[in-house]
């Protein structure tokens, strides 16, 4: 929410990576929402987090549909800056404000299908078979089909635009040392890139990898809920938590750590300190 507040109050970040941001802290907010929504019916009634009822198809459409839109909005951060850096020597193309819009809409359009397919009928209410155990009443082959590929997008193409920048800066760097030019700058701006690449992907895989290892146990475990009863459930709400955790972590790599962004929020406590004085004058 603080991220979400400094961004829109304060109209010189209103860059088009600033959108991005903006967005995946949205994100990262409905992921925290709905974990939340899914933890208070866990406490409230444990039965039908883990045997499966219609009232769970709704939270997790919502989890699923925001946990999608986070990682397509960490793709569009990672393609957006490739985009700034590879582009940055031409005039032919630049990266504007209503492409990040546009990114952020396709990225919610595609969430919000995608996740809500369970609610359009891809669901195991009514069949015995297929049925996930860790996820129910949603079916094992929904889990396989929404994973699977969006694991492989989360980690490749942020992969391939990072280490296509870090390539572009030592070019440069390379480049202007041969002409005798100062390199500081882009010698920075590399480690820079390389250090929060690492983050990202040390944090995805932290907070991803035991999800993906979940779905890959429920396609293939053949047991009854019952007999793994407690032990693969509380791996279950673990996972969510690291997820949840991803949600903090999101704001501490992207933005909060962004000297500008810290210094626009004490900005505006000083101004919101002003306008206090001023209306009391």
């Amino acid at each position: 929410c603080t991220v979400i507040f400094t961004r829109m109050a304060t109209k010189d970040l209103h860059k088009p990576i600033s959108v991005l941001f903006c967005n995946l802290a949205v994100s990262d907010l409905f992921t925290s929402f709905s974990g939340f929504w899914i933890s208070m019916l866990f406490i409230t009634n444990p039965d039908i987090t883990i045997f499966g009822s219609k009232d769970m198809l709704a939270p997790y459409a919502l989890y699923t549909t925001s946990i999608l839109s986070t990682i397509y909005n960490l793709v569009s951060i990672g393609i957006e800056r490739y985009l700034a850096v590879a582009e940055s020597m031409r005039t032919r193309f630049r990266v504007a404000r209503n492409h990040s819009i546009v990114a952020v809409l396709i990225n919610w359009v595609l969430a919000f299908f995608l996740g809500c397919l369970p609610l359009m009928g891809w669901n195991c209410l009514h069949v015995e078979r297929n049925i996930s155990v860790l996820y129910s009443p949603f079916c094992v082959d929904y889990l396989i089909f929404i994973a699977i590929p969006n694991i492989v997008v989360a980690f490749v193409i942020p992969l391939f635009t990072y280490l296509r920048i870090i390539i572009i800066l030592r070019k440069r760097k390379l480049r202007m040392k041969a002409c005798g030019q100062a390199t500081g700058t882009y010698k920075s701006a590399e480690i820079q890139v390389a250090r929060t690449s690492i983050f990202i992907w040390l944090l995805a895989l932290i907070s991803y990898a035991p999800f993906f290892a979940g779905v890959i146990f429920d396609a293939t475990n053949q047991q009854c809920p019952s007999e793994l009863y407690p032990g693969v459930y509380i791996f279950r709400n673990c996972t969510a938590m690291l997820i949840t955790m991803n949600c903090l972590g999101n704001p501490i790599i992207y933005t909060l750590k962004l000297k500008t962004l810290g210094a626009k929020l004490k900005a505006l406590k000083c101004l919101s300190t002003n306008r206090v004085r001023a209306c009391t004058i």
